[in-house]
């Protein structure tokens, strides 16, 4: 087996730390910006990687130097056994943070498991607080749901909880003040996402800039820029002056930070995708069924990486990724 540890660079000199890694396509919620309502192009199981498949895959990007892995989805909690999966990643050498993004309904029955299988960090959607809005977003009623699994991820220990919060114009743009006092007082750490063109949802649902929304909550909350590091994300976050609240924001459209870009995406059917506004891809699964070595793996991996493009084109090319978000895993 290969013993490499060199840092896995791209030809911009950009060290890739962070694979994204989706469980499944599969999803209990349809998110007006993630997938549309009548959906039904969803990857066959028996394409999806095996765990044993994902955790040569894991291990191979550890090898090469990747730290971080955020397990996500569609839902990744609709994936069966999904702890157990936790568990084997966090015991690999070189994984020093193993993080999941979620919508927060299954949490009450997984909080517990995934603590004790090694995941550090929850990133849980919460895009408002009305049972209205709730609903006009993700297609049902799921309000008492995912307070109940914020509830569960307090109780087994998780600490910190961010809570992402896509912003829409007309949406759910009202709230933001109402959401950073709701996280402030829950501590919570509140993160806003400006929304991505991906597919004709990530299109249809409006762009806002968090610029100005950030000049209103400094004013509000009195905040201040936060300097010590929150995670291997694309966040810049501040925090209130008295240190009870933080609050990040994620700017990939009115501010993008693709020069400092430290992640790759792997899909639940084993494709590697470079970046989330490019196209560059790499299929590892019938490499991974075809019986390639480990070497030979960490080699693919490497010219991979030398595909990721230098940044997206959400601005200036707003239709090209046609391909819905849950595709691509988170």
């Amino acid at each position: 087996m290969s013993l490499s540890r060199s840092p896995l660079t791209d030809r911009f000199g950009r060290s890739i730390e962070y694979l994204r890694l989706s469980v499944t396509d599969r999803c209990d919620m349809k998110c007006t910006y993630c997938l549309p309502k009548s959906f039904k192009g969803y990857q066959e199981p028996a394409d999806w990687l095996t765990f044993d498949e994902i955790e040569r895959v894991v291990g191979a990007f550890a090898r090469l130097g990747t730290s971080r892995v955020r397990l996500t989805g569609g839902e990744p909690l609709l994936r069966r056994h999904l702890p157990q999966l936790a568990s084997r990643i966090s015991a690999l050498p070189g994984i020093r943070d193993l993080s999941l993004s979620t919508n927060g309904t299954q949490l009450p029955k997984y909080a517990e498991s995934l603590r004790a299988a090694g995941v550090t960090r929850l990133n849980i959607s919460l895009d408002s607080l009305t049972r209205e809005c709730v609903t006009q977003i993700t297609g049902r009623d799921t309000l008492d749901d995912v307070m109940a699994g914020l509830d569960a991820a307090q109780a087994a220990g998780f600490d910190p909880i961010k809570l992402n919060m896509v912003v829409m114009p007309g949406v759910n743009d009202h709230e933001v003040e109402s959401m950073t006092e709701f996280c402030i007082n829950r501590g919570f750490i509140l993160r806003m996402i400006e929304t991505m063109p991906m597919g004709s949802t990530g299109l249809a649902s409006g762009f806002t800039p968090l610029g100005p929304i950030l000049d209103k909550l400094r004013d509000r909350f009195d905040l201040i820029p936060e300097i010590k590091e929150m995670g291997g994300g694309p966040a810049r976050y501040w925090r209130t002056r008295d240190g009870r609240g933080q609050i990040g924001l994620i700017t990939p459209i009115s501010q993008h930070f693709c020069a400092t870009c430290n992640r790759v995406r792997l899909s639940v059917d084993g494709t590697l995708y470079l970046c989330l506004g490019q196209e560059e891809k790499v299929e590892l699964r019938p490499l991974l069924r075809a019986g390639i070595s480990d070497s030979d793996l960490e080699q693919v991996i490497r010219e991979g990486i030398e595909l990721k493009p230098e940044r997206h084109e959400f601005r200036e090319a707003p239709t090209k990724i046609i391909r819905f978000m849950s595709q691509t895993g988170g």
